[in-house]
């Protein structure tokens, strides 16, 4: 086998697929396949904590916030909603050869702490960012705990 023949495109999009399944089959809860691009769901996510909050962010550039849902359920915190697609807004006749921006419905998940308090979330919409903070129970903070 030669080299061209080794790095055509192809072969890079049979191991494309071959991790996307993989990783569904590992993972459990994924983004259906139509919210997925280059083996990451749609919206991308950057989740972190703090001593007080979950912070979840969501990359959703162009979203209405109405079309957006953010459940909390059994430690399962839920975004999903809508991406409307883009080819209405080309002119009449047009014909697409390159189609990189997904649009239609996308779920994601994410598994919150065991101390994360469902009944604290609050989610906002600016800028093209979902940005959810979670808080975490009282419990669960640090304090020093005195010496007699």
């Amino acid at each position: 086998m030669t080299m061209q023949q080794l790095f055509r495109p192809e072969v890079f999009r049979a191991f494309d697929r071959l991790w996307d399944q993989m990783d569904d089959a590992l993972r459990g809860a994924g983004s259906p396949p139509h919210a997925r691009a280059g083996g990451r769901g749609f919206p991308a996510l950057n989740v972190g904590t703090t001593d007080e909050s979950v912070e979840i962010v969501a990359f959703a550039p162009g979203l209405d916030p109405a079309t957006l849902d953010v459940t909390v359920d059994r430690g399962l915190l839920t975004i999903s909603g809508e991406r409307k697609s883009a080819l209405a807004d080309l002119p009449e006749g047009a014909k697409v050869y390159a189609r990189e921006r997904l649009s239609g419905t996308f779920r994601r998940a994410v598994e919150l702490p065991r101390d994360a308090d469902a009944d604290r979330v609050q989610a906002r919409y600016a800028d093209g960012c979902l940005r959810i903070t979670v808080g975490r129970k009282a419990c669960a903070q640090p304090r020093a705990i005195p010496v007699q």
